[in-house]
């Protein structure tokens, strides 16, 4: 890859838009993959972002609805349940020898895209960031950061960098980790809990880690427990300690999709974890009682 990359974005929303903004703005030519709909807003108005940190502007990018053309990398960044569709948009030989790098919630969708593209071109994501898509080409940027880990341990280790420098100079603050299970794991130790006992009880996290302590501790133990079983990182109290941290109305994405009568990403999330769990003979009574009452209340989960 050169210094300006040619980069597509499956999925415009909160941060998929962000990042297709932020690479725009630094030069390198974006492609963005959407529905008619959004592709038209995209075409005439471009991405507008709000964001106290990276500044308010307005990024001009390319849009289609397929993937005609091979790129230097493709940013996955739809919902893990719009996933099985979104991925009709990027047809599996026309990535070529570019990344695909998916930035979605869970732990089984790298196997699921390495079954589909290039196994050794698949370099899973994670992201930190709150950043929300309120119209279509419209992204409020409200976190004071954002920060990726880019991984993958068959993937060229030149291709990484590159990306990484250039996702670092555009705005966030991008490593390149060696170790993918760990990479995973460690953002689904700190999600899996706060999702589902935010959405489970329809209060944001404040009230969930005083009203429902010993719930919280339990979920966090759980997963730090299977996390360890997978080749993941295991601190309970690192983690509650993180939640403390947070500002009391933070609420999670699972419980605003829930709120908003979207479907949850509660098999992406619930569902992997206690699939893990089972694999390798590690308890997880309170997870799976809080992912059933889930799926009762959520049937299109």
């Amino acid at each position: 890859m050169g210094n300006e990359l040619t980069v597509a974005v499956l999925g415009p929303g909160g941060v998929g838009g962000l990042l297709a903004a932020l690479l725009s703005r630094a030069g390198h030519r974006v492609i963005c993959l959407s529905g008619e709909e959004t592709a038209r807003t995209l075409r005439t108005h471009g991405i507008r972002i709000r964001s106290t940190h990276f500044g308010d502007f307005t990024a001009r990018v390319e849009v289609d609805t397929l993937l005609r053309e091979p790129v230097d990398a493709c940013l996955v960044t739809v919902k893990h349940t719009a996933l099985g569709a979104a991925l009709a948009r990027v047809p599996a030989a026309v990535p070529a020898d570019g990344l695909l790098v998916p930035f979605l919630n869970g732990v089984e969708h790298p196997a699921t895209l390495r079954a589909r593209y290039r196994p050794d071109r698949v370099a899973p994501g994670v992201i930190r960031v709150e950043s929300t898509r309120v119209a279509p080409g419209v992204i409020e940027h409200g976190s004071p950061f954002a920060e990726i880990d880019l991984t993958g341990a068959a993937a060229p280790r030149a291709r990484l960098d590159a990306l990484a420098e250039a996702l670092t100079a555009a705005g966030p603050a991008t490593r390149v980790q060696d170790d993918e299970a760990a990479t995973l794991w460690a953002k689904m130790s700190f999600l899996a809990p706060f999702a589902l006992l935010t959405t489970h009880y329809r209060l944001p996290l404040g009230e969930v880690r005083t009203r429902h302590r010993d719930e919280l501790t339990a979920l966090v133990e759980e997963t730090a427990a299977v996390s360890r079983a997978c080749g993941g990182p295991a601190d309970p109290a690192a983690a509650l300690a993180r939640y403390d941290a947070f500002p009391p109305s933070t609420r999670s994405s699972m419980q605003r999709d829930a709120e908003a009568g979207r479907p949850l990403e509660l098999d992406a999330i619930g569902g992997a974890l206690l699939r893990a769990a089972e694999r390798h003979g590690v308890p997880a009574p309170v997870t799976a009682r809080v992912v059933g009452g889930l799926e009762k209340e959520h049937a299109f989960a």
